[in-house]
C-alpha cells in the first residue's frame, strides 16, 4: 500500500519545513500553551491537508514554484485543523488521539480549551496577515462552519431518523470544508481562473468527504491500535455515521438499541455486530468510491506534473486505508 509519505514526495521539503515552522508561529511566550501545541504538532500526523494545499499550490503555479504565502496558508490550514481536534476531543472525551494522549488528558480540559482556542485566533491572525480578502473569507468559513458541524453532531446524537443527506452535510462541516476551502484558497493566491478554483474546492469537498466516509468504515472495521482510539467510539457517543444509518434500513432491532442509547449490558457490542452484519459497511464503500472518484474528475483543469499525480493518487489512498 503506497504510503502518505511517498505520496507527498513532490512536497517532502514543503511539508518539513512546515513542521518546523507551525511550532515557531506558536511562539514560546506561554510556556504551557507551548508545550500543548509541540505536544500536537510532534504527533505523527500524516499532514494531508497541508500537503494537498501545497501540491495545489505548485500544481497550479506557473513555473512549479511557490510563493511565502503558499507556505502560510499550509501551515495555517494545520492549525486550524489541529485546534479543531484539540475541542473535539474535550467535547468527546477521547483519552487518545494518533495513540497519543489528547492534550487534555495530558494537560486538563481547561488548559486543552484555551490551546484550542489560541490555535484558532492564531491562525486568524496570521490569515488576516495574508492580505487577501477573499482568502480570509474562505478560512473564516471554514471556522464556522466546524463549530457548526460540532454543534449539529452534537445535537443529533442517538438520533435514529437522521438522513444520510444531514450526515454528509454535518460531513462537510466538519473535514471537509476545510480542505475544500484551503484548496480553493490556493487557487486564490495562485491567481489562476474562477473555473480553476471551483475545481479546486470541488476536489477538496468531494475528497474530505469520501476521507470522512472511510473513517467513519474504520470505526467498525478497523483495531484500537491502527485508529489510534477504541473502535466502536463513535456508535457508543450516539454519533450515527453512514454504515449506522445504511444498517438501520436492513436491521429493525438497531433501532432500539440506540434509542436505549445502549443501556444494557451488551447493546454496544450487539448494535457493532449488526452493523458489520449488515450491507451498511459494502455501501459505505461505494458511497466513499463514488466521492473520492468525483473528487479526482476535478484534477482534469490541471496539466501533467507529478504533483497532479500525487493528488489524483490521493483519491486511491483515501480508499486503500479500508484493506
Amino acid at each position: 500500500m503506497t504510503s502518505a509519505l511517498s505520496l507527498f514526495s513532490p512536497v517532502e521539503a514543503d511539508l518539513s519545513l512546515l513542521s518546523e515552522n507551525l511550532k515557531q508561529l506558536v511562539g514560546a511566550r506561554h510556556p504551557i500553551l507551548y508545550a500543548a501545541a509541540e505536544h500536537l504538532f510532534g504527533a505523527s500526523g500524516k499532514r494531508v491537508r497541508p500537503a494537498i494545499v501545497l501540491l495545489l499550490s505548485r500544481a497550479s503555479a506557473a513555473d512549479g514554484c511557490i510563493t511565502p504565502r503558499h507556505r502560510r496558508l499550509a501551515e495555517i490550514t494545520e492549525m486550524i485543523h489541529t485546534a479543531s481536534l484539540v475541542h473535539d476531543d474535550v467535547v468527546d472525551e477521547s483519552e487518545v488521539r494518533r495513540g497519543i494522549p489528547t492534550v487534555h488528558s495530558s494537560f486538563g480540559n481547561r488548559v486543552a480549551v484555551l490551546a484550542g482556542d489560541f490555535l484558532f485566533a492564531q491562525s486568524s491572525w496570521y490569515l488576516a496577515n495574508l492580505d487577501n480578502l477573499e482568502v480570509v473569507k474562505l478560512l473564516s468559513q471554514v471556522i464556522m462552519d466546524l463549530a457548526e458541524g460540532e454543534i449539529r453532531q452534537g445535537l443529533n446524537r442517538f438520533e435514529v431518523d437522521l438522513s444520510l443527506d444531514a450526515y454528509l452535510e454535518k460531513s462537510y462541516y466538519k473535514t471537509a470544508s476545510l480542505i475544500a476551502n484551503s484548496a480553493k484558497a490556493a487557487a486564490v493566491l495562485s491567481e489562476v481562473s474562477a473555473a480553476w478554483a471551483d475545481d479546486f474546492y470541488n476536489y477538496g469537498r468531494h475528497l474530505g468527504l469520501a476521507f470522512q466516509i472511510v473513517d467513519d468504515i474504520l470505526d467498525f472495521t478497523g483495531s484500537a491500535d491502527s485508529l489510534g482510539k477504541p473502535a466502536g467510539s463513535d456508535l457508543k457517543s450516539g454519533n450515527l455515521t453512514a454504515p449506522v444509518l445504511y444498517a438501520l434500513e436492513e436491521k429493525p432491532y438497531l433501532e432500539t438499541l440506540i434509542e436505549r442509547e445502549f443501556a444494557q449490558e451488551g447493546d454496544l457490542d450487539q448494535a457493532i455486530a449488526l452493523v458489520v452484519a449488515s450491507e451498511g459497511i459494502q455501501r459505505s464503500r461505494d458511497l466513499a468510491a463514488h466521492h473520492a472518484q468525483t473528487a479526482v474528475q476535478h484534477l482534469e483543469c490541471l496539466p501533467a506534473s507529478d504533483e497532479r499525480q500525487a493528488l489524483m493518487s490521493l483519491g486511491d489512498y483515501v480508499l486503500r486505508r479500508l484493506y
